[in-house]
């Protein structure tokens, strides 16, 4: 895959930052919107400093830690909890967000209907946007050479999952998260899974 302008780093050095982050960080202030479900408040979103070598305008997401990162500045960046893909259907890798989606409509793909029949063939035709939908209230469409690999970040009807390695592969946040990050990142944003 070809560089788009991001500074490469191992993983060992994310895990190392991100591993100081959850140690260091301070909880999510008082004035942060009620959920209606308990959550670790580390999973809540915060500002928290990165290494300078992370260059602004990217999203890291360390799914050993259920963490996202929004690099919005040199040495800072908002941090969310995440749920993301059980082991063997998570995605890894560089891609970019190339299409983003208010509301969006969804359709399990023809490996999930095939995985799963008795869950998602009631589905195959799709469902229109809206809160009942599992994609939630925003999603954010990755891409890798042009090409939709049919993984999202994106919301869930299902909060309880944040903090969790429970979906079919994609990286899925509270509603109201999604809307704070999809209100903040751009298309063709770089995204690296590690």
């Amino acid at each position: 895959m070809r560089k788009v302008g991001v500074t490469m780093f191992s993983r060992r050095d994310l895990l190392v930052t991100a591993a100081s982050f959850a140690a260091s960080t301070k909880l999510a202030s008082a004035n942060t919107p009620k959920t209606g479900f308990d959550i670790d408040p580390s999973l809540l979103p915060q500002r928290v400093e990165v290494q300078e070598q992370f260059v602004a305008g990217q999203i890291i997401v360390v799914p050993s830690h259920h963490l996202l990162y929004w690099i919005d500045q040199k040495g800072s960046a908002m941090r969310y909890g995440v749920g993301v893909g059980k082991a063997g259907l998570e995605f890894t890798g560089q891609a970019v967000i190339q299409r983003k989606a208010e509301w969006p409509s969804w359709r399990p793909t023809n490996e999930m209907i095939a995985r799963e029949p008795h869950k998602y063939e009631k589905f195959k035709d799709g469902v229109p946007g809206g809160p009942t939908n599992p994609l939630g209230a925003r999603a954010l469409y990755l891409y890798e050479n042009g090409i939709d690999t049919y993984f999202r970040i994106h919301g869930t009807t299902l909060p309880s999952s944040i903090g969790r390695s429970v979906s079919n592969g994609c990286i899925r946040m509270i509603n109201d998260h999604v809307i704070d990050l999809y209100n903040r990142v751009p298309v063709g944003t770089v995204v690296s899974v590690i």
